[in-house]
């Protein structure tokens, strides 16, 4: 958007708001703006419900949520308005309430634990990942009725553990949290004129290729009435490579989330397939029967799939590891920094006396409005007290592997991950939820132990910590988006805790349809690879370690390759090496280990597209290629509910296409000839 300015200050985006009135939060957070989000957050948590079956990849929601919130609210608007009907104009403010709203609802699919550690716990996945006498303790299936009991208890804990230190991050230090400040510059540049006539041509696009990609799904439906029939692979490289899972899918899904991921991502995948799919496994494949049984099933961890699964969990715990240990020293070191700044600057508490040439207009304006409307720290920290003391009570008897002083020890340290994390995510958008879960799964598992269901037990433990740890990073981000709209901290609680609170309802809701399909195992896509890794992670740290032969050395040879390869990608992005762009991601390359090379080459795909657009139009293609990406995933994600109830119904699509070699296609056609003459 366009800026003014005093040019002795600098553009200035808030002058350009100026004559505009700032509502008092009550109206901030509208009926209709809470309808918005409901809307938006149930399509959105089915989407990303997709996702966390399929990859476990997950896109930042809040550009999207911040666009189509723009587009059903101006809609509403403009239909009332051409109605005669009198109404309350809608504001950046209230977009930016139903952007905060809708993330906070969908972003439950994945720092729920959806896809991870609550599938972790049910009998599909034990027996999927078992590798000695898992009993009975050890398995928990999640009933809607024990699922949305548990996320009321834990949900709202992180919302008030990281109120107390949003001054702090958000006015004293400064930091940026980069997905929170985007989608702010987007929100405000929609509420201008300029900014309008851009938003309806991106709202278009979102439209278009929604549609695009809903039709594409529902059209490769009809040709998949048998096994491996359809046009959802498409054997590019050969029928050799197309066995070993190397071919072109063309998933909206996949291209979308690879035009939003960084191209390091999904490079990295594509060489850990290589690795892994192309290399490796094939190898393992010749020692079936010698390194472990042949008759075991697919999904055993004593056979290839043990492989598979604690190589990939050595290489993430290494990376992880290595990360926490270096984002922890840059903490550290960005504090002191910050620290010896401050020291050179009066409290924020009088606006007044704050030198002029350290504030521009826009951060005065800013810092001012977020002051204004306190939330006392006594009530946030008291309210963590009390809901932490709640569930304590209260978990265990919902999950009777735990013990209260199993959760009560969770939340001592919670706080703390809560704050790292959230200050990782403010300096450089680095959320290392993933990670501290993995932890906390190692040691509690080890803690409550095999007999005790430590491994259910210590799933559940992950799960509170998690909801602390990933719901203050996002909500911190939340904090700085309403800083830079001028959005009432009150007005972005009270959206959080709602958005929150329909989560709880609707993702378990969601959940319970793609439960059913996942338990059929009548969808192949639907592996859920995360659930896998978690639920291995936790009987690791349990004791139970019969594994295949020689896999705990190859797993520690994945680990020491991480801690090498992010070492040297580390050494590289400090010294400047040039090198360091073709250091691959440790974790990318370990989630390609448990997904079919198709997922790294359809997101290749979609870098490739971004990189094409590039070329040809860089400035239209920042504007408008997360506008497309976001309507290829939810297009695509739409038509799974669709997907699931057909299937759970057994409805059969009409026609079958299958790709086959030359020979086998002789063969058929002999096939053929022979039984029409008979």
């Amino acid at each position: 958007m366009e800026s003014v300015g005093d040019p002795r200050e600098g553009p200035s985006t808030e002058r350009a708001f100026e004559v505009k009135p700032i509502p008092p939060w009550q109206e901030q957070v509208t009926g209709r703006a809470v309808a918005a989000s409901l809307a938006l957050g149930v399509a959105l948590s089915g989407v990303m419900m997709n996702l966390v079956f399929t990859s476990g990849i997950i896109p930042s929601l809040n550009i999207s949520a911040a666009l189509l919130g723009f587009f059903l609210l101006k809609a509403w608007t403009g239909l009332l308005a051409h109605m005669g009907v009198p109404h309350r104009p809608f504001t950046r403010q209230e977009n930016a309430v139903v952007q905060t709203c809708v993330v906070a609802c969908a972003s439950m699919t994945y720092s729920g634990g959806f896809g991870s550690y609550l599938l972790g716990m049910d009998r599909k996945t034990a027996e999927n990942t078992s590798t000695g006498n898992i009993t009975g303790a050890n398995t928990s299936e999640p009933t809607l009725g024990r699922t949305m009991a548990f996320f009321f208890l834990v949900s709202f804990v992180g919302l008030l553990v990281i109120v107390p230190m949003r001054k702090t991050m958000i006015i004293r230090h400064r930091l940026t949290f980069p997905s929170g400040s985007a989608t702010a510059h987007l929100i405000n540049s929609f509420h201008t004129p300029h900014g309008v006539m851009q938003a309806k041509r991106q709202v278009s696009l979102v439209v278009r290729s929604c549609l695009g990609s809903l039709f594409w799904s529902v059209f490769q439906w009809f040709y998949t009435g048998g096994p491996h029939c359809g046009f959802t692979a498409f054997p590019s490289f050969g029928l050799n490579a197309y066995h070993h899972g190397f071919y072109i899918n063309m998933n909206g899904t996949y291209v979308g989330v690879g035009m939003i991921s960084p191209y390091l991502i999904n490079v990295s995948m594509l060489v850990g397939s290589i690795i892994s799919w192309g290399v490796m496994w094939p190898y393992l494949l010749t020692k079936k029967g010698i390194w472990y049984d042949a008759n075991l099933q697919e999904t055993s961890l004593k056979g290839l799939n043990g492989y598979k699964v604690f190589g990939a969990i050595a290489m993430i715990i290494g990376d992880g590891i290595f990360q926490l240990v270096v984002i922890s020293l840059r903490t550290i070191h960005t504090m002191r920094h910050h620290q010896a700044a401050a020291e050179t600057m009066r409290s924020f508490s009088d606006l007044d006396s704050m030198p002029r040439p350290v504030l521009s207009f826009d951060d005065r304006r800013r810092t001012q409005v977020f002051l204004r409307e306190h939330i006392p720290s006594t009530f946030a920290i008291g309210g963590y007290v009390v809901l932490a003391a709640l569930s304590s009570v209260a978990v265990p008897l919902i999950y009777r592997q735990v013990r209260f002083y199993h959760v009560a020890a969770a939340y001592v340290f919670a706080p703390l991950l809560a704050f790292c994390n959230a200050y990782g995510t403010g300096v450089a958008e680095t959320n290392f939820s993933a990670q501290y879960n993995k932890l906390v799964i190692l040691l509690f598992a080890s803690w409550i132990g095999a007999r005790g269901g430590g491994v259910v037990g210590s799933l559940v433990i992950c799960g509170v910590v998690a909801s602390v740890v990933s719901t203050a990073s996002d909500f911190m981000s939340d904090f700085k988006t309403g800083y830079l709209t001028l959005t009432s901290p009150r007005a972005t609680f009270v959206s959080q805790v709602v958005g929150t609170a329909l989560g709880c309802v609707v993702n378990p809701i969601v959940f319970t349809v793609f439960h059913h399909f996942y338990e059929s195992g009548t969808n192949k896509a639907y592996q859920a690879p995360m659930a896998k890794v978690y639920r291995a992670i936790a009987v690791l740290g349990a004791g139970d370690h019969e594994l295949p032969q020689h896999c705990l050395g190859i797993s520690a040879t994945f680990f020491v390759l991480a801690l090498s390869v992010s070492a040297v990608r580390e050494l590289a992005v400090h010294n400047k090496w040039s090198a360091q762009h073709y250091i691959p991601s440790v974790t990318g390359m370990a989630i390609s280990f448990l997904l079919v090379p198709a997922v790294s080459i359809d997101m290749c795909v979609g870098s490739l597209i971004l990189f094409a657009w590039n070329r040809a139009d860089k400035e239209g293609a920042q504007v408008f290629a997360p506008v497309l990406a976001s309507g290829l995933i939810c297009g695509d994600g739409l038509f799974s509910i669709p997907y699931a109830m057909l299937a759970r119904y057994q409805v059969t699509p009409p026609m079958c296409i299958k790709f086959i070699g030359r020979v086998e296609n002789k063969l058929l056609d002999d096939y053929m000839t022979k039984a029409a003459s008979s």
